[in-house]
């Protein structure tokens, strides 16, 4: 089963893709711990794509989509350039993110520092099972995969 949701690429919309997310996954087998963490997950993915790829402006499309089956839950979170002539403009850094860059921040500098932020990607991947992401035609999918747990009777 698959379940999508269209938004313009700005903060102002955080809030109905939180509430898509928890709409789709109360019909599943998750308790409310695992439906919110999966909320943040999809969350700092979006606010992460809305501030940094987007500077919170309408020029994309955050497309979200949930597809379940009995063993997993796969969420892919496409940002798709409405006006290709507009991020060309140099004033926007949409060069996609590079996974296979990141390095998880040092949890006790983030602390010595009080710095803000810096740890929503470690969040993300220690939630998800497997989280990738392909570019593709001026537009870049997080795919992020969530396992069940199988109920044996």
């Amino acid at each position: 089963m698959a379940n999508q949701f269209k938004a313009d690429c700005t903060k102002e919309n955080l809030k109905s893709i939180r509430d898509f997310v928890k709409m789709v996954l109360k019909g599943s087998t998750l308790n409310d711990i695992e439906i919110n963490q999966m909320m943040l997950a999809v969350d700092e993915i979006c606010t992460n794509l809305i501030i940094h790829a987007s500077k919170n402006l309408p020029i994309s499309i955050i497309e979200i989509n949930i597809h379940q089956t009995p063993n997993s839950i796969l969420f892919e979170i496409v940002d798709k350039d409405k006006n290709k002539q507009l991020t060309e403009n140099k004033q926007f850094d949409l060069a996609p993110f590079d996974i296979t860059k990141y390095q998880k921040p040092n949890l006790q500098n983030i602390i010595k520092e009080r710095k803000k932020g810096g740890i929503g990607l470690m969040l993300v991947q220690k939630i998800m099972d497997s989280v990738e992401i392909l570019i593709e035609n001026a537009q870049q999918t997080w795919r992020m995969v969530k396992l069940l747990q199988t109920q044996a009777y």
